[in-house]
């Protein structure tokens, strides 16, 4: 009985008072959070159907030509003149790509084109060409009868100076076209575009400047006139957009 005892004692040496031998402390339960795994799956598939969208949408877009400057009627585009956007496809709009540089090269706005316009095919023809009821009038301007950095696009008022100019007559070579040289009179034509800017002439002392204008049909005689006199002048006016 003895020896019994001892083996029992020894079963149980450092075993902790009143805990049963060979079993272990309970384990905290785990917490589970079903929110938080369906905000997870939630946030993956808003996050893949977002990525469907743009690249559906990027599909539907297509990179074309829009105006950085200016254009002149009966002018061609330049290259410095472009740059590129992105824009929804529509087959019913005829947008000119990049890749439809050289065929464009080779035409000529119908009418003035202003920066910020995307091109389509209807703004240009094969040789440009006046617009129906314009028409073009080179004029001789001297010093004092336009406005510093004229350039071509711009919309001017054409003035009748000189001798010639009745009641409000100035003198052509004193007169400053921004400060009004033809002396408060009628303009010949109150808005003409600037068509072409040539080049300076300064033999002789000479500073006549060549413009193209383009003016109504029934304001070109009256302007041709003035031009062969020397005697017209030209004044920056705000663009009609209407």
């Amino acid at each position: 009985m003895k020896v019994q005892e001892r083996g029992g004692a020894g079963t149980h040496r450092g075993a902790a008072p009143g805990q049963p031998v060979g079993e272990r402390l309970p384990a905290p339960p785990r917490e589970r959070k079903p929110a938080l795994a369906a905000l997870a799956v939630l946030l993956i598939l808003i996050g893949a159907l977002g990525a469907t969208v743009l690249v559906l949408r990027a599909g539907d877009r297509v990179e074309v030509y829009q105006l950085n400057e200016n254009v002149a009627a009966g002018h061609a585009v330049t290259k410095k003149q472009l740059t590129t956007v992105m824009v929804a496809a529509d087959d019913k709009v005829h947008y000119i790509t990049p890749g439809e540089f050289g065929a464009l090269s080779k035409l000529r706005a119908k009418s003035n084109l202003y920066a910020g316009s995307v091109l389509v095919g209807e703004m240009f023809a094969a040789g440009g060409g006046t617009e129906a009821g314009k028409a073009a009038v080179g004029v001789s301007l001297k010093e004092g009868q336009y406005p510093t950095n004229l350039k071509d696009g711009e919309t001017v008022a054409v003035y009748r100076v000189g001798t010639s100019a009745g009641s409000g007559k100035t003198s052509g070579s004193g007169g400053n076209a921004n400060s009004g040289s033809a002396g408060g009179s009628s303009p010949l034509v109150q808005r003409a575009v600037v068509s072409d800017v040539g080049t300076q002439d300064k033999s002789f002392g000479s500073g006549n400047l060549a413009v193209t204008l383009t003016v109504n049909t029934s304001e070109a005689a009256a302007v041709a006139q003035a031009a062969s006199a020397g005697e017209v002048a030209v004044v920056r006016v705000a663009p009609d957009n209407g």
